[in-house]
């Protein structure tokens, strides 16, 4: 039976929310339509939007349903933009969405630099938001390859003495740490269902107090005229179940914290590179890097033994492309080397215990292959 580590990258859907989603689905109505199928529709949008701002201590009205993370980002970005904000500062490690959707923008970009761990240097946000124009920055709360936590209200107080706005990406870290948004300081942050345990497809734009999106999808007045088009209902539905479980969920998910260590504990001792390994991470997450050995070929033989991980980076027409993490902490020669191991709500101690037995059989049987090369050349 195979194992699935690779929660960080979609998250299997939990039992209760695909109860949820078929109940909706055999009851589907439009919810703007005033019959009882509307009424009934309306309604579990509405749960679901108060299930998912009560996962981050936000208002329900706060809550902008979406297509996904990528839709929200971009979202937060251009309202940041429009009022006000005259450029952007994005974190090194962000996200590609965030990044490109700030380079997409035709605003001026500036990169926050991170240390060797991940962490974003706040002495050089200090430094770039001193510099003229108001500043949307861009944080994310925790990084989706090495899982490095930002500290987000440090920034936060320098985003504001400075009068800028900071958003910040949690699509990572809702569901495995707490993620409070007055606590943050954001003045926006967006969420995905299926990080969660939920579908594919929903996400979610959560705004501060005082802040106002623009409308990216034109059309009818949908999420307070916010977002255009029918909403996905079952979706959004599952998307309040999914928040609700991760909620309850929350505290049993410190447990991967003892399972992750061990698993890196053993394969360290074997030659891999931890990365972020000074940071605090999510409990889930585990990145590393082995020399000499790509991702791609990782990926493959561990699948073939029955283990599920990602890659650290992309992978197309054959190449590697290089871990924007692992670059931007300066690790360039295993820059292609990373995978991903990352559990989630159904993962048990055993199957980090299995993920580390069967890298640990493969990294020795290609040591061992290397050593007669060696020998023979």
């Amino acid at each position: 039976m195979s194992v699935y580590l690779d929660y960080n990258a979609s998250a299997l859907v939990r039992p209760e929310v695909q109860d949820v989603m078929a109940k909706a689905l055999a009851d589907n109505g439009n919810p703007s339509a005033v019959h009882a199928a509307g009424r009934r529709a309306r309604a579990r949008v509405e749960t679901a939007r108060a299930q998912v701002a009560a996962l981050v201590g936000a208002d329900a009205t706060a809550v902008v349903f979406s297509s996904g993370g990528t839709e929200s980002n971009a979202q937060a970005l251009l309202s940041a933009l429009a009022a006000g904000c005259e450029r952007l500062i994005v974190c090194a490690t962000e996200h590609p969405c965030v990044a490109e959707a700030a380079t997409a923008s035709g605003k001026p970009v500036k990169m926050l630099p991170v240390n060797r761990d991940g962490v974003v240097d706040l002495n050089r946000l200090r430094e770039l938001l001193g510099q003229p124009g108001r500043a949307v920055v861009a944080i994310h709360h925790a990084n989706n390859e090495s899982g490095a936590i930002q500290p987000i209200a440090e920034a936060a107080r320098l985003v504001r003495s400075a009068g800028g706005w900071l958003h910040v990406d949690a699509i990572q870290s809702a569901g495995k740490i707490p993620v409070d948004m007055a606590a943050l300081g954001a003045d926006s942050l967006t969420l995905s269902a299926h990080k969660l345990g939920g579908p594919q497809g929903v996400g979610a734009l959560v705004l501060k107090e005082g802040r106002e999106a623009v409308r990216m999808i034109h059309g009818a007045g949908q999420e307070r005229g916010l977002r255009a088009g029918t909403e996905n209902v079952p979706g959004i539905a599952g998307f309040g179940a999914a928040a609700d479980c991760a909620a309850r969920d929350l505290a049993a998910s410190q447990a991967h914290v003892a399972w992750r260590d061990a698993a890196e504990a053993r394969v360290k001792a074997a030659g891999a590179t931890i990365i972020a390994e000074g940071a605090p991470r999510l409990p889930n997450t585990l990145f590393m890097a082995a020399p000499g050995w790509d991702s791609p070929q990782q990926l493959i033989t561990l699948d073939l033994m029955g283990v599920m991980v990602s890659a650290g980076s992309a992978c197309s027409s054959g190449k590697t492309k290089p871990s924007r993490a692992i670059l931007a902490t300066g690790l360039v020669d295993l820059a292609t080397n990373g995978i991903r191991i990352s559990g989630g709500w159904g993962t048990t101690e055993a199957d980090w215990i299995r993920f580390a037995d069967a890298w640990l059989e493969a990294w020795g049987k290609r040591r061992a292959r290397a050593a007669q090369t060696v020998e023979v050349a």
